[in-house]
């Protein structure tokens, strides 16, 4: 997947259909789905970014959100504001050859779709992938979904050329408002993902896997359920460092995710690409610039070398 290239006038022309029509973004959810549509179905799947004649230099983007609760709406906020998202990677140059995966989270102990996983995708078939996205809304009540759940995925049905022939991590943004679970279950991940594994993992080596590959965020945006909770925002903390960043706004979500991409790429300082928002006529200025500055201004770093593949994984991420 990854081929092709992304339109604005595409994406235009689609919302203009559907708002003469009557017909939502979101028809495959609001239509009564209840069950993961076969495009985002995780089992016994792989999904690959990699290189082409059209992308020569892939850079992988992954954003999974939760849809439990509160947070149904962050898909919707995403699919109304792709085109500045994909403005900014693009246009502004911060990533080169930007590929992008939608994914969804739910709880996989109570949810009919506790796991929604799209394409990597360089073209208008993203807005595809959201658009059969489940926004469920259940959820267990218990302030805990399942991430490690996702991030499991992540970590062993992932395949980027960014990292595999560059030794350049991809990009991974978490958008949620509760806790993991301590221990991605087996049983879980054989009914779900189809892997038979002996023993459940531990959710330290999975944080561990993922950020290997992955340059792993989490973002807590106002208006969820549990936004200002210092006990979602430590536990998280604890496991990625200052990269669990809060959102005072749900609707910076995408120029968040932008402009984290753009300093990691060296692609866009800081200041810059403040100023490429307010020229943007983005109402985000504020709350992005909160965001990063509590993750920091420098760039991340770049692997030099390709570990073997019996190399252990090392704690923790490589932060901006």
């Amino acid at each position: 997947m990854g081929s092709g290239m992304w339109s604005t006038d595409v994406y235009d022309a689609a919302d203009r259909y559907r708002r003469a029509t009557g017909k939502s973004a979101f028809a495959y959810s609001d239509s009564g789905a209840r069950k993961v549509h076969p495009a985002l179905d995780p089992r016994d799947a792989m999904r690959e970014s990699r290189d082409s004649a059209e992308h020569p230099q892939s850079t992988a983007i992954s954003v999974l959100f939760d849809v439990t609760g509160s947070m149904r709406n962050v898909p919707r906020t995403l699919q109304a504001k792709l085109p500045q998202l994909l403005g900014l990677l693009l246009r502004q140059g911060y990533a080169r050859d930007p590929q992008i995966m939608f994914g969804a989270i739910g709880d996989a102990t109570c949810d009919r779709v506790p796991l929604q996983v799209g394409q990597f995708e360089s073209d208008n078939r993203m807005d595809d992938d959201l658009g059969r996205i489940v926004l469920e809304g259940g959820g267990g009540g218990q302030m805990t979904e399942s991430y490690e759940l996702a991030m499991y995925f992540m970590a062993r049905h992932t395949v980027t050329d960014c990292w595999e022939k560059r030794g350049r991590r991809g990009y991974l943004f978490i958008i949620g408002d509760e806790l993991a679970y301590p221990r991605v279950d087996r049983r879980q991940v054989s009914r779900l993902v189809g892997d038979d594994l002996r023993e459940d993992v531990p959710l330290a080596q999975i944080v561990d896997e993922v950020t290997r590959r992955w340059d792993t965020y989490y973002l807590l945006p106002a208006g969820s359920s549990y936004a200002g909770s210092t006990k979602v925002l430590d536990f998280w903390r604890d496991l990625l460092g200052q990269n669990a960043v809060v959102l005072d706004d749900l609707d910076a979500v995408c120029e968040t995710i932008a402009l984290t991409v753009g300093l990691g790429e060296q692609a866009v300082d800081l200041d810059q690409g403040l100023a490429d928002l307010r020229k943007a006529g983005s109402k985000a200025t504020g709350t992005v610039s909160k965001a990063l500055a509590r993750l920091g201004r420098g760039s991340r770093d770049q692997v030099a070398t390709l570990p073997a593949p019996s190399t252990p994984p090392t704690r923790g991420v490589t932060r901006l």
